[in-house]
């Protein structure tokens, strides 16, 4: 059973009239303890309420799964090349990534070491 199956169910029985409780309800007829959770239910049915007629999920905002890529590494280089003074926290800040993803960048891929690093 997929996600995709359910997320299809959902908008049908959206369309027939039915309530997202209702809803709920044949999924868990259905697909016992598989059925998607009450608030993933809910959040689909207000998103078909909306409008949405795509079953797909949202690209996310925010922050990419990972940050370190070629790119990302390639800054962080030249963060450190125009003024290798600057904190690791501030690398981060500058960058929009986490304090760890600098530190192992630094480490890892250009192969620095830090000095204790107080944030």
């Amino acid at each position: 059973m997929s996600q995709f199956e359910q997320r299809a169910n959902i908008k049908f029985c959206f369309k027939l009239g039915k309530t997202a409780a209702e809803t709920l309800e044949c999924l868990k007829t259905v697909y016992g303890n598989e059925a998607l959770k009450k608030t993933a239910v809910y959040d689909w049915f207000k998103r078909f309420k909306n409008g949405q007629e795509s079953l797909e999920d949202e690209e996310w905002s925010g922050r990419p799964p990972t940050s370190k890529n070629d790119e990302t590494i390639e800054k962080v280089k030249n963060l450190v090349r125009s003024d290798r003074r600057l904190r690791i926290q501030d690398m981060a800040n500058a960058l929009g990534i986490s304090y760890g993803s600098v530190q192992n960048i630094l480490k890892d891929d250009l192969g620095m070491r830090s000095k204790i690093d107080c944030r």
